[in-house]
């Protein structure tokens, strides 16, 4: 495994829409594995092939509940609303409130070629929805409704 290098904004990449994956491959299977220890090295919940450079509709999610690995993911089902605070590693300076649904189904490929279906709520829901955006080439900053700069940990507070 190797951990990648997340691209930041302004990279074209991230404003491209992905392209869709056509075989599930070794290659594909490399991928899938490096975002995974890429993400959870940088201490982050979701990621987006887009972000690490790849231009392939390829997402990896672990909000605690164990890591998802979505091939051509799509939402095809979406309730309610919530407004909730976003930051995103291509965007590390910055954290914003951002209306998503509340609930989203998400049918994907899983790494053996099984079509699958995602049922979700709460975090995941809203992390579903954050990384597809970016296969669309959409940052959360787009949708935000306010965005300001991140907090910085004060040194001083870490010692307490």
């Amino acid at each position: 495994m190797a951990k990648l290098k997340i691209v930041i904004a302004g990279a074209p990449v991230l404003r491209e829409v992905a392209q869709p994956v056509e075989r599930i491959d070794k290659k594909l299977q490399r991928l899938l594995r490096d975002m995974a220890e890429t993400m959870y090295s940088a201490d982050g919940v979701g990621l987006a092939a887009p972000q690490v450079g790849v231009s392939k509709r390829v997402v990896v999610i672990d909000v605690g509940e164990g890591l998802y690995e979505l091939i051509n993911p799509e939402i095809v089902k979406r309730e309610g609303k919530v407004l909730g605070s976003e930051g995103c590693l291509s965007v590390p300076d910055y954290e914003g409130e951002v209306e998503r649904s509340e609930y989203v189904e998400c049918e994907f490929t899983d790494k053996t070629g099984q079509r699958m279906l995602l049922s979700a709520s709460g975090l995941l829901a809203i992390c579903i929805q954050h990384e597809l955006d970016h296969l669309d080439g959409i940052l959360f900053i787009d949708k935000a409704k306010t965005i300001s700069p991140k907090q910085k940990e004060n040194p001083e507070d870490a010692l307490r």
